[in-house]
């Protein structure tokens, strides 16, 4: 008794059958190049410069917090006032659109998308933010506030420093709303990978008639 000389596995030598295919190649297979790295490295700079833009912004639309003193303490004008709250949440409305923003340049610049990018516009909506809390806070009223108040004297309406309570949640704003629209973008409008051929048996073609 001889073993088959086809293993069970594959199927027998027949001209219906075709060689297998390739292995599939595509943007989710392909190794990461240089020139995709060097983009995104690109989109994380230009973010991180834009943040200037965002600071100025902050400082110019927050509300203030008005300050008095009345020769021995500071003390807030308005004890009930939501202008501190109101400050976090001008940056947060503003840190959103520009993270929206951002991702629209980036998929429009390039529809394919990739690791980099992604990873470009988090990185640089981080920095970006940082940049425009620096910003703010340094174009923005005196940090020193007893100096401060020493120096318009008592009786007198100044403006508080301008402060991030929740910091660590508005630096999370930009990347955050840059990544989800980004990958929304890349869903509804980017490149479709190519369909996979069919590999199987193929329907005998018919041969001519003999008479």
């Amino acid at each position: 008794m001889t073993a088959p000389l086809t293993p069970p596995h594959q199927p027998p030598h027949d001209p219906a059958w075709p060689p297998p295919p390739p292995p599939p190649l595509g943007p989710a297979g392909d190794p990461i190049t240089a020139a995709e790295v060097l983009r995104g490295a690109v989109v994380t700079g230009v973010s991180a410069v834009v943040g200037a833009v965002l600071g100025l912004l902050w400082l110019w639309l927050a509300p203030r917090v008005l300050l008095i003193s009345d020769g021995k303490g500071v003390y807030l004008r308005d004890s009930e006032g939501e202008s501190a709250i109101g400050a976090d949440g001008t940056f947060v409305l503003l840190a959103l659109a520009f993270g929206a923003v951002a991702a629209l340049v980036v998929f429009l610049w390039r529809r394919e998308g990739g690791v980099p990018l992604v990873l470009g516009l988090a990185l640089g909506g981080v920095l970006g933010s940082l940049l425009a809390w620096g910003v703010g806070t340094y174009f923005g009223p005196a940090r020193d506030v007893v100096a401060h108040a020493k120096s318009v004297g008592p009786n007198v309406v100044f403006e508080a420093p301008l402060e991030l309570n929740m910091a660590a949640a508005a630096m999370l704003a930009w990347p955050l709303a840059a990544m989800i629209v980004h990958l929304a973008l890349t869903a509804l409008f980017g490149p479709r990978d190519p369909e996979p051929e069919y590999w199987g048996p193929q329907q005998a073609q018919p041969g001519p008639k003999s008479l």
